[in-house]
């Protein structure tokens, strides 16, 4: 586990703009709303015939992902080859780090390379902060999941999807389903949506995947799917992170699915005009029946999509917050 610092001392310089984006918690709504803005820019434009911007021409991008995700890691790529930048995809299992090369002595082999910018998956909790707090000033650090602890531009998709759908945020409801305890996902979400003024945020697990004193999030907890989707305007299921449990936590899958999968039956309760959102991937007849995963109001492949224009917003804010602290550092001396 790493320490981790105030995330605002060092996500954000002098000026006030991002610099790294390690986490949602802290975040200003008008930050919140300026990512959504500039990502929604980049939406129109990878609808495109060319879908490349030179934003980021000459700038060399390192994905170090200690822990895999295809999905997530293609798409920071795809985002930063539509900016124009290099990308160096780090295979950590074939890396010096598993040979007994420490974290910090990777990251000052990167920087001798003039890489400008990190996008760090890892399954401790503060690693990116931690890499954030140790890189040259130059640097950005993009966070794409630390343990259990954030997934930010997983949460700014899911946001720019909402309000795509929703319009504002204040009058919605909003229900997160699944495996709480162990999604950083969902805390992420939870950040966002009281940020950008969502009110009503619901939980809805079994006891045994919440976290302790989850309500102090400001969320309401259900242990009934049934009672929590009353009415509800936007339903986030989670993915059952099996990898993560230590021991046994549910009885079994069909039971969980029995109690809390999302089906066709279940989505009657919500809002007529809700919507369905997923962070992939999917299990199907677990969390989500396949006709309510591919149904109309499934904005699940919507949510992929959202997430290359959030991933490019975020790098090309938080590299041009990086050029203004250099700019203002060069000045002062």
């Amino acid at each position: 586990m790493f320490v981790q610092q105030d995330p605002n001392l060092i996500q954000l310089n002098s000026a006030g703009q991002l610099k790294h984006f390690l986490t949602t918690e802290g975040l200003s709504r008008e930050m919140l709303t300026e990512i959504l803005d500039t990502a929604d820019s980049f939406v129109d434009m990878n609808a495109q015939q060319v879908k490349k911007v030179p934003l980021l021409r000459g700038k060399t991008l390192v994905n170090l992902f200690f822990e895999a995700s295809t999905r997530t890691a293609s798409t920071f790529e795809l985002a930063a080859k539509r900016l124009s930048a290099d990308v160096l995809n780090l295979n950590i299992k074939t890396s010096s780090t598993s040979k007994g090369e420490t974290l910090k002595d990777t990251l000052m082999t990167m920087e001798a390379m003039h890489s400008d910018m990190f996008v760090v998956r890892h399954s401790e909790s503060g690693a990116a902060h931690y890499i954030a707090s140790n890189v040259t000033p130059h640097v950005a650090v993009i966070n794409a999941g630390d343990g259990r602890h954030a997934h930010p531009t997983q949460a700014m998709l899911d946001m720019l999807t909402i309000r795509q759908h929703k319009g504002a945020f204040e009058p919605l409801s909003v229900a997160i389903v699944g495996d709480i305890l162990h999604s950083r996902v969902a805390r992420s979400q939870i950040h966002a949506l009281r940020t950008l003024g969502v009110s009503d945020i619901r939980v809805i697990a079994p006891t045994t995947l919440l976290p302790r004193h989850i309500e102090a999030l400001g969320v309401t907890v259900f242990t009934d799917m049934k009672q929590g989707l009353k009415d509800v305007d936007v339903v986030m299921m989670l993915r059952l992170q099996k990898e993560r449990m230590q021991s046994a936590l549910l009885p079994s899958e069909s039971e969980f699915y029995n109690l809390y999968g999302l089906t066709e039956e279940k989505l009657k309760l919500t809002h007529p005009d809700s919507i369905v959102m997923h962070p992939g991937p999917i299990n199907r007849g677990v969390e989500i029946e396949t006709s309510v995963a591919d149904g109309p109001k499934s904005m699940i492949l919507k949510q992929v999509t959202n997430g290359i224009a959030v991933r490019m917003a975020v790098m090309s804010m938080a590299m041009g917050g990086q050029m203004t602290e250099h700019q203002a550092r060069r000045e002062s001396e």
